[in-house]
């Protein structure tokens, strides 16, 4: 397939953001960090509430490549993740829609998973809520968080490391968002109403100490309201296949 001019790439792209912007999705905050570039996007994510992600303010960049949409963009996580399917390393996020449009029989996904022009960045939004939420522990990108989280799973909260380091996770990024100015959301129905005071930005943090939550005692409780106006839970949507 020839290669889309980027004067093409850019008209899908302002499209795109104007939409995100008209009719954001719950739970996220999309900003460009130099308006004079539309190929490199910021997103901030809310940690679903009822669920392990609750009070989290995430961190995380969009790159699109200059055929887009033929080719999907990356999503890499600027905070620390610890998650079966983010890459420990570098946070880059490993999900079947943002895999290239190939036949690929090897990988075990089928093509209708992966990205095609048809999808948006509002399917891969709710792809990655949806992925926090419930990991893919059949192929892994990150091992030891995919075997941890099955014990959790497995033993219905009473291993508790995995939601330990979760806990963790989220209470670090608290200072992210005082210094954002940021209020989380940590009610459905605040969750559910846009909030718009986010103003995302980039941000490194150490996976050191993870552990070290004295104050948390690892229950958790897994059931999770349903709410119709909420996206997160939207499994049309989420393009979770294999890693």
């Amino acid at each position: 397939m020839a290669t889309t001019p980027p004067s093409a790439a850019l008209r899908a792209l302002s499209v795109e953001l104007k939409k995100i912007n008209d009719e954001p999705v719950e739970g996220f905050k999309v900003t460009l960090p130099n308006e004079a570039n539309l190929f490199e996007w910021e997103v901030a994510i809310f940690g679903p509430p009822e669920t392990l992600y609750q009070g989290g303010y995430f961190k995380a960049q969009m790159k699109f490549p200059h055929d887009y949409p033929y080719s999907p963009p990356t999503f890499k996580f600027i905070t620390k993740m610890w998650h079966p399917n983010i890459y420990d390393q570098t946070g880059d996020v490993c999900i079947s829609i943002l895999h290239p449009p190939v036949d690929d029989p090897q990988s075990g996904e089928l093509p209708s998973e992966r990205w095609n022009p048809t999808q948006s960045v509002r399917t891969i939004l709710l792809s990655v809520i949806s992925l926090l939420n419930e990991p893919n522990t059949f192929s892994p990108a990150n091992v030891d968080a995919s075997v941890m989280y099955r014990k959790w799973k497995d033993s219905k909260g009473k291993d508790s490391e995995y939601a330990k380091i979760i806990h963790k996770q989220v209470l670090r990024t608290k200072a992210d968002a005082e210094k954002d100015g940021v209020v989380v959301p940590t009610t459905l129905q605040d969750y559910c109403l846009k909030p718009k005071t986010q103003t995302p930005s980039h941000s490194s943090q150490d996976l050191t100490d993870f552990y070290e939550d004295d104050d948390y005692d690892g229950d958790y409780d897994e059931e999770e309201e349903e709410e119709e106006e909420c996206y997160y839970d939207d499994e049309d949507d989420s393009g979770n296949g294999e890693s």
